[in-house]
């Protein structure tokens, strides 16, 4: 059976640590699209750890970790954070890499840069990683497969053809110096030697691997609003973020998905630049920013202030909507513990007209937030396993959450820990 872990939101949900639960009882967990450009943030006996690219189930023995095709493989950032993990004492993961992803190559983090900087003030907020600039080579069909390291001879043929286009634009519009072609084959057999031999057929693998019935999670980075067909475009990233397309990026039959457990926060946050109707500023943000999550809402790999907001249901029913959600996964509600009072984003007001629909960007930009306001439960709710246990003002908000947006909140996460989760059987679940 697959599963796929996908995010609802903006990204940051705490995908992470539901994919390190629910990795207990996987046999192999997939990373199907994005690069190093975002990071999952996991707690466990080993510590606190900050994922980039590595699958979140790298932290078990019994699991085999899968770069899957429809990653944005920064070979470099893989095995620094592969290392870097094992230097930390987790035993040593066992990682396949597929022969049909590509490769984040250093011009495009170059070039990324320089077009942030050219754009200023108007810039995506990217986080300079060379994501857009990968995924524009690869269906320009000018991207590098990890596979075709192994052939020196066309691949320095194409080295020199892509060096050709680039150095056009490099020296035109970004003044800046040429690309060498030897420095760039240089750099590639050193990823050869990096990639050792952890590349393989993954497709093929993980078809042998259904037909033994084996249990598959696929790991998705960000979320629907990120998404650059359904989401908040232009200020998206640049492969699809939706449970959808795990199956093409991970090489697995759309029919295998069985599971796609959607994870929302209690609240909203985001990182980077896009509309966010539920975002909330000064001391308030402030307050709920230094609470949330482990130790601050700040991105894992940036290291940016998230943006704060209160949880928004027109986003989240969209959101869970596009990914096809059979469960919701509800996290970090434990944050909430301090609050009097709990405004929720139930509607948006678009030209004096209220809609629980979530329309395209021209339309959300004019958007104003409709608040219905909840009692809070003013206790900490940490160590709770049971979800009667949990407090009535607390039930009621989840409650509340779920009739608005329609899909079975069937996981609550309640801190950062793995045991740190309620189960419950949702009235919603068919």
């Amino acid at each position: 059976m697959v599963t796929a872990v996908v995010g609802a939101n903006w990204g940051d949900e705490g995908k992470g640590k539901i994919t390190d639960m629910l990795a207990e009882e996987a046999d192999i967990v997939v990373r199907f699209q994005g690069g190093a450009n975002a990071g999952h943030t996991i707690v466990n006996e080993y510590g606190k750890f900050a994922l980039h690219t590595l699958p979140s189930g790298v932290f078990y023995q019994h699991t085999v970790s899968v770069i899957g095709p429809g990653v944005a493989l920064n070979i470099p950032k893989l095995f620094e954070e592969y290392n870097g993990i094992v230097e930390r004492g987790v035993p040593a993961p066992k990682l396949l890499v597929s022969d049909r992803a590509q490769i984040v190559m250093p011009y495009h983090i170059l070039l990324d840069g320089c077009e942030e900087a050219r754009l200023a003030g108007k810039s995506f907020g990217s986080t300079r990683s060379g994501i857009a600039p990968f995924y524009s080579d690869k269906y320009a069909k000018i991207g590098i497969q990890v596979s075709e390291l192994y052939d020196e001879e066309p691949l320095r043929e194409k080295v020199e053809r892509i060096c050709v286009l680039k150095n056009v634009v490099l020296e035109n519009l970004y003044n800046q110096p040429p690309l060498d072609p030897d420095e760039i084959m240089e750099t590639l057999r050193s990823y050869r030697e990096m990639l050792g031999d952890h590349v393989c057929d993954t497709t093929a693998f993980l078809e042998e691997a259904l037909d033994e019935g084996k249990t598959v999670l696929l790991e998705g980075q960000l979320g629907s609003m990120k998404d650059p067909d359904h989401g908040i475009y232009p200020m998206v990233t640049s492969s699809s973020t939706l449970a959808g397309f795990g199956a093409i990026g991970a090489g697995v039959p759309p029919y295998e998905i069985k599971k796609i457990v959607t994870v929302c926060k209690a609240y909203s946050s985001a990182v980077g630049a896009g509309e966010f109707v539920s975002e909330i500023f000064g001391e308030e943000a402030d307050e709920l920013r230094r609470r949330g999550g482990d130790g601050g809402e700040y991105g894992a790999t940036t290291g940016r202030p998230r943006r704060m907001g209160w949880f928004d249901c027109v986003a989240s029913k969209y959101g869970c909507r596009v990914q096809g959600a059979t469960d919701v996964a509800f996290t970090v509600l434990d944050v909430l513990g301090y609050l009097d009072e709990i405004p929720v984003c139930t509607g948006y007001e678009i030209d004096g007209e209220v809609t629980d629909r979530f329309p395209v960007t021209a339309k959300l930009r004019k958007a104003k937030p409709v608040y219905e306001t909840l009692p809070g439960w003013k206790t900490d709710i940490r160590g709770i396993r049971k979800y009667e246990d949990l407090p009535e003002n607390c039930r009621k908000y989840i409650e509340f959450i779920e009739q608005q947006i329609g899909y079975p909140i069937t996981m609550i996460s309640n801190g950062p820990g793995r045991e740190d989760i309620i189960y419950r059987e949702s009235p919603l679940k068919k």
